[in-house]
């Protein structure tokens, strides 16, 4: 379905776009909700530090869900975000449910975030080919975005001690 909308992108271009922004959506509603899982439930030695680094990084992602979900709408698309669509349609793999240990939880959201992270640089690449710069624009963001988390995470399980 495509609303009407003066947008002048070709209705072609939206609706290639749209489905790219929906891909993009359900995984990265699927990678906050393992963060969430993640945070819900480390235990450890650095709970405190890894629970807030984990709500930290949910509400980042929740950001960048917002203006990957707006966007689908902006071009005339409906932003399809639902736990089914999320269900059916996440690249990610699905998040262990016996995971405890911090260590644990940090090398599993490495691997999500770093996941993520590839597939946004194609999506970028996609949108530029498909002639739209501003959702092009919009994914550089998030790359940049969940690079930084990445970093942020990853750095857990960088120290020598």
């Amino acid at each position: 379905m495509l609303h009407k909308t003066k947008n002048n992108l070709s209705e072609q271009t939206r609706r290639q776009v749209i489905e790219l922004l929906n891909q993009q959506l359900a995984d990265i509603l699927d990678l906050g909700l393992q963060v969430k899982q993640a945070h819900w439930n480390v235990k450890g030695p650095h709970f405190i530090g890894l629970h807030e680094l984990f709500d930290k990084v949910a509400e980042e992602l929740e950001e960048f869900t917002d203006g990957i979900a707006e966007r689908a709408v902006e071009l005339g698309g409906v932003a399809l975000g639902t736990v089914q669509i999320i269900n059916k349609n996440s690249r990610l793999p699905a998040y262990p449910l016996d995971l405890s240990s911090g260590r644990g939880h940090v090398a599993t959201l490495s691997g999500a975030l770093a996941n993520f992270g590839a597939t946004t640089g194609a999506a970028i690449d996609a949108a530029g080919k498909a002639g739209d710069t501003d959702t092009a624009d919009l994914f550089t963001e998030v790359s940049r975005g969940v690079d930084k988390l990445l970093w942020m995470v990853e750095a857990h399980l960088q120290s020598n001690n």
